[in-house]
């Protein structure tokens, strides 16, 4: 990403300081949105994966509390399949929401620091390309 940055900026030499800022500002947006394009996509998956085993636990103690209204009292063993269910569902949830969150974070705090290198670089570049002797 860098080298398309200061490329952007070598193609415009010669001209005034404004013009090559502006190219490399450009391509630093393009290979930004480059990095960026499925960093939104793992954050998705880690804050609905949290949602669905929700649901899921939801849906297991629902289960319990049915089967405790059909039998009466029944006890613990009436019980204890719908609460598997529901731990089940949330261990699920949270075992792919937790690396995608990390994931998430990695990734996101990798862009910007390659954002920052390629902003860097390329007033590097410009000052280079309009020094003057």
């Amino acid at each position: 990403p860098i080298a398309a940055v200061v490329l952007a900026a070598l193609k415009k030499a010669g001209r005034r300081e404004k013009i090559m800022a502006n190219a490399a500002e450009r391509a630093t947006l393009l290979e930004m949105t480059k990095l960026e394009r499925f960093t939104g996509v793992v954050g998705t998956i880690g804050n609905i994966a949290v949602y669905i085993g929700l649901f899921g636990t939801v849906l297991g103690i629902v289960r319990s509390f049915h089967s405790v209204a059909q039998v009466g009292s029944g006890g613990i063993a009436v019980v204890i399949g719908g609460v598997a269910e529901a731990l089940i569902c949330t261990a699920a949830g949270l075992s792919v929401a937790i690396p995608s969150v990390v994931a998430y974070n990695y990734f996101t705090r990798r862009v910007e620091g390659f954002v920052t290198d390629m902003e860097y670089c390329a007033s590097e570049a410009v000052d280079l390309l309009t020094e003057k002797e």
